[in-house]
């Protein structure tokens, strides 16, 4: 099943077939904190990136993928020194236990606060 798994199922990692062009016609670029590997081609012209774990575009740091886009043209440096209002990155969490909650959401299981009555709704008659 591994092997059908990695063959077919994409999201879950590299298909057989990007792992099979990277070794023959990608360059390592390099690396992130989240284990992510970059290349390009031997020409420069293709980027891509092979996740470790999940396919998920949203797990691409954003120097890297100001990279993979063609917005700059070095690779970040492992070193970079990070601005003081700078933020860790965060994949998208949707559907995750991490996703983002507001108050009386029926996942919280908080009752939801009563409607203040200054709402007014709109009449085009009015």
């Amino acid at each position: 099943m591994g092997f059908l798994r990695a063959l077919f199922i994409w999201w879950y990692n590299a298909t057989i077939g990007t792992v099979i062009n990277t070794w023959l016609h990608g360059v390592t670029v390099g690396a992130d904190a989240f284990g992510n590997r970059y290349y390009q081609s031997r020409d420069g012209k293709r980027r891509w990136a092979l996740y470790a774990g999940t396919v998920e575009a949203s797990r691409t740091p954003p120097e890297w993928n100001s990279w993979l886009r063609f917005t700059i043209d070095q690779p970040p440096a492992a070193g970079r020194k990070r601005r003081p209002w700078e933020k860790d990155h965060l994949p998208n969490l949707s559907g995750t236990e991490g996703a983002y909650h507001p108050p009386g959401s029926l996942v919280r299981g908080e009752p939801r606060a009563p409607t203040t009555g200054d709402y007014e709704s709109w009449s085009p008659n009015a």
